[in-house]
C-alpha cells in the first residue's frame, strides 16, 4: 500500500501520520510504503529523518522516501493525504483583522465569515493542482485532505474533479468531549451522531451505549444547573445554541461562532490577532504579524514582558519531534484507510463528503460532515435524520455561500465573490462590504486568483 504525504514538512500534521501510520498493524500487515512529499526542502528532509527512526525503533518494514516533486510522489498511491498551508500566520491575521475594520463581528475567519471566503480562495489554486495530479497519476486514489477551510475546499475539489475527495477534521471529538464531560460519562460509554457542515456540526443522538437511554434530557437538565461561567469561552455559545435550538453543537465557541451573526456577545476575539492600530498597518514595509491566540482562555497574561510570541512558542513545541510519543491519535485518516484498504471496520463518525442525499433537503453536491462506512471498498455517508428548521435554515445558507464562492473561482467573479460574501450572515453594510474586497484582493493579490 503506498501513502503519500503532501504537507510533510510540517512537524505537526506529517508528525501524526507518520506516527498513526506505523503504529498500524493491519497496515503493516499489508505492506507499507510512505512516500513524503513537500516543496520545502529543508523541513521534508527532517520529517524524512524523523520518520526513518520511528521505522527503526518500530522495527517496522515499511519503505521511505520524499520528494519536492508533486506527480512523482502521487504516481501510483492509494491514500494522499495532505495539510497545506501558505504563510499561514501572516494571512489567517488579515483574515480575522480586515473585516473587524469594517465593522463586520467576525469571531474567528478560518472557516466561516468574511476571512474564511478568502482563506478558501488562497487554498483552491495549490489543492486543485494536488486534485489534478491525483487525477493524471493515481485516478482510483482516496484523497484525505485536512487543510481548511474543510468544506470550501472540498467542494471545490469535489465540484471541479473526479477525484475521491475526503474532508477530515478532529472537531467532532471536541464536542463529543464536552458531552462527555458534562454528563460525567466515559466517551467509550456514549453514542453519538453528529450531522452538518465542518465546524458547524449538531449531535442528533446522544445515547447511553450500554442501556440505549436517550441522554438529552439529562444533558439539558445538566446544562440548566451547570455553573454559568465554567468553560465560558469554549462552551459558553454551545449552552445557548443548545437552549435556543435544541441540539448541542461542534467544535467550540469560536469556530460555531463564524456562522452566526450575534456570536461576539458569547467570543471575546478582541485578543485574538491583537495590534495598535495607530501604529500602522501590522503587515507593511515586512513587519511581523500580530501575535496569534486561539482564543482568550488562552492567553497567558502572566507572562514575562519579553517572553516569546504564543505563535513563536508554538512552533517551537510543533519543533520538539523526538519527544512526542508513539501513541496513536484519534485522527480518522487511518480508520479510512484500515477500513477500505485492509478491510478493517472502523468507526467513522465526521467526514466531509458531498452530501448525495446524507442530510434531507440539502442540495447533493453540497459538502456536508456526517457518519460514514465503506461499502464495496468505498467511502459513503450515512444517512441521517432531517436537521430541525432553524439549524437547516444556518446551514443551507452556507451552501450557497459555498456555491457562489467555487463559481466566483472558476469564473475569476468578483461579482460572484461579493454576492458570496454579502450571503454571509456577520455582513451588514453593502458599502462596507465593498471596501472589505478591494482591500483583501489588494492585500493578498500574490496569493489569490485573478478575479475581475
Amino acid at each position: 500500500m503506498k501513502v503519500t504525504l503532501i504537507g510533510a514538512g510540517s512537524r505537526q500534521f506529517a508528525g501524526t501520520i507518520v506516527r498513526d501510520l506505523l503504529l498500524s498493524q493491519p497496515i503493516a500487515d499489508k505492506g507499507l510504503e510512505i512516500v513524503l512529499m513537500d516543496i520545502a526542502a529543508e523541513p521534508l528532509a527532517e520529517m524524512e529523518s524523523y520518520a526513518c527512526g520511528v521505522i527503526e525503533r518500530l522495527g517496522h518494514r515499511a519503505i521511505l522516501s520524499s520528494t519536492t516533486d508533486l506527480d512523482d510522489a502521487v504516481r501510483g498511491a492509494d491514500f494522499i493525504v495532505a495539510a497545506i498551508e501558505v504563510n499561514r500566520y501572516h494571512y489567517w491575521s488579515q483574515d480575522f483583522t480586515i473585516p473587524r475594520t469594517y465593522g463586520f463581528k467576525q469571531v474567528y475567519g478560518e472557516n466561516g465569515g468574511p476571512g474564511g471566503l478568502f482563506h478558501a480562495l488562497r487554498q483552491f489554486g495549490p489543492l486543485l493542482e494536488i486534485a489534478r495530479s491525483i487525477e493524471k497519476n493515481a485516478p482510483e486514489a482516496y484523497f484525505l485532505n485536512f487543510s481548511n477551510p474543510e468544506h470550501k475546499v472540498c467542494e471545490a475539489i469535489s465540484r471541479l474533479t473526479n477525484v475521491k475527495v475526503v474532508g477530515l477534521c478532529h472537531g467532532y471529538f471536541a464536542g463529543a468531549g464536552q458531552i462527555s464531560q458534562l454528563l460525567d460519562i466515559p466517551l467509550e460509554n456514549l453514542e453519538l451522531s453528529a450531522a452538518g457542515i465542518n465546524h458547524f456540526q449538531w449531535f442528533q443522538t446522544i445515547r447511553d451505549r450500554r442501556t440505549g437511554e436517550d441522554l438529552y434530557p439529562r444533558l439539558r437538565e445538566i446544562e440548566r444547573e451547570a455553573n454559568w461561567v465554567s468553560d465560558w469561552h469554549e462552551i459558553g455559545l454551545s449552552r445557548i445554541l443548545l437552549r435556543r435550538f435544541g441540539l448541542w453543537p461542534s467544535p467550540s465557541a469560536n469556530h460555531i461562532g463564524e456562522y452566526l451573526s450575534w456570536a461576539d456577545d458569547y467570543v471575546p476575539a478582541q485578543l485574538q490577532y491583537f495590534h495598535d492600530p495607530a501604529d500602522g498597518s501590522p503587515w507593511a514595509g515586512g513587519a511581523q504579524s500580530p501575535e496569534w491566540h486561539y482564543h482568550i482562555g488562552l492567553v497567558d497574561t502572566e507572562r514575562g514582558f519579553h517572553s516569546p510570541r504564543t505563535d513563536e512558542t508554538l512552533m517551537s513545541l510543533e519543533a520538539s519531534l523526538d519527544e512526542r510519543p508513539l501513541e496513536s491519535s484519534e485522527e480518522l485518516a487511518i480508520p479510512i484507510i484500515e477500513w477500505i484498504g485492509c478491510g478493517v471496520e472502523r468507526d467513522l463518525p465526521a467526514v466531509n463528503v458531498p452530501n448525495r442525499g446524507a442530510i434531507p433537503g440539502l442540495p447533493d453536491e453540497m459538502v456536508v460532515e456526517v457518519p460514514a462506512k465503506v461499502v464495496d471498498g468505498e467511502l459513503v455517508p450515512l444517512q441521517m435524520e432531517p436537521l430541525p428548521e432553524g439549524i437547516f435554515a444556518m446551514v443551507r445558507l452556507q451552501g450557497s455561500i459555498h456555491k457562489l464562492l467555487v463559481e466566483a473561482y472558476v469564473e475569476e467573479s468578483k461579482q460572484k465573490l461579493l454576492q458570496a460574501i454579502l450571503l454571509d450572515p456577520v455582513v451588514d453594510n453593502h458599502n462596507r462590504a465593498v471596501a472589505m474586497l478591494d482591500e483583501f484582493l489588494e492585500r493578498q493579490k500574490d496569493a489569490l486568483p485573478p478575479l475581475h
